[in-house]
């Protein structure tokens, strides 16, 4: 990732909030949540690391009754370690939980739990085995990732769903190596990867992998391969300009405070030509009749 500076405005989209969540992982967060929905798998929804709300916003949608939703992130907090310290000035720097919260209010009438602090206190915060959704997007040093996969390991239900962003970017070695090593060393199991995301479980992924293939081979807006690596059956995807699911406006939609009318402008008005008045019968004749040097003498005297 790199550093995207927050904007004033307020929004009215989903893509009107800055982030990075590009509309094929909208549409496979929807995917997944929607299909857990359908199935009746229930559990609490979390995410760790925030920035300014994006994929929150689209978590947030899918709460179902007596679900809880979690957030965790540094925010303007202090890091836990100077290399921590050192990622969040450069790439967080204008973040803040004020930003974060204007704009998860703007789509939605409450705000999830806010945890501020460093990912590693989370499973004080979230009860074992009690989420079905989880979205790991915060530092990408190896050690802290490390302990974010164990976090999700442990709070995550028998068939929750763990999503790790950045797991291949060429600026995150540390989350590659950390997905990686879970998926051949610590029973992680990818269910499919995106551009930027491993969609993963630690139950069997087949049965899912099986209804993901039969939805994506009904569309040609994504480019999809299926690969074999160590055991493990990789569905790749990519966007073909796919377009994000749809998404309720947020409640700035009609406010006129943001979407002010310039009053109409008023038609020019083009002055009217004056033009000169009609000279009598008497003078028409003395211009006709009298001499010019006489008319020219009479025309001075009058001006």
């Amino acid at each position: 990732m790199t550093a995207v500076h927050h904007t004033a405005r307020r929004p009215v989209v989903l893509d009107d909030v800055p982030g990075w969540f590009p509309p094929l992982d909208q549409l496979l967060f929807t995917w997944f949540l929607e299909g857990q929905a359908r199935q009746g798998v229930h559990g609490d929804l979390l995410e760790l690391g925030v920035y300014l709300g994006k994929s929150a916003v689209l978590l947030g949608h899918h709460l179902q009754d007596s679900e809880k939703f979690t957030v965790c992130d540094l925010f303007e907090g202090d890091a836990p370690d100077d290399a921590n310290r050192a990622e969040a000035t450069k790439s967080y720097g204008s973040l803040t939980r004020r930003a974060f919260e204007e704009n998860y209010l703007a789509f939605h009438d409450g705000l999830p739990k806010v945890v501020q602090g460093p990912s590693s206190v989370i499973t004080t915060e979230v009860a074992p085995r009690t989420c079905r959704f989880m979205h790991i997007d915060a530092s990408h040093l190896y050690e802290h990732v490390y302990g974010d996969i164990t976090a999700a390991r442990e709070l995550l239900g028998p068939s929750g769903i763990v999503v790790l962003d950045d797991f291949r970017s060429e600026h995150t070695p540390g989350v590659s190596v950390a997905a990686w090593e879970a998926v051949l060393n610590r029973g992680l199991r990818p269910l499919c990867l995106s551009t930027q995301k491993l969609y993963a479980t630690w139950a069997d992924p087949e049965p899912l992998q099986e209804e993901l293939l039969a939805m994506l081979r009904d569309r040609d807006d994504i480019t999809l391969s299926v690969q074999e690596a160590a055991g493990h059956r990789l569905i790749r995807t990519k966007s073909k300009g796919v377009r994000p699911p749809a998404f309720p406006h947020s409640r700035h939609q009609s406010d006129p405070t943001d979407q002010a009318e310039v009053p109409p402008r008023a038609p020019e008005q083009v002055p009217t030509p004056t033009r000169p008045a009609p000279r009598s019968r008497t003078r028409r004749l003395a211009a006709d009749l009298l001499p010019p040097v006489v008319t020219r003498a009479i025309r001075r005297a009058r001006g």
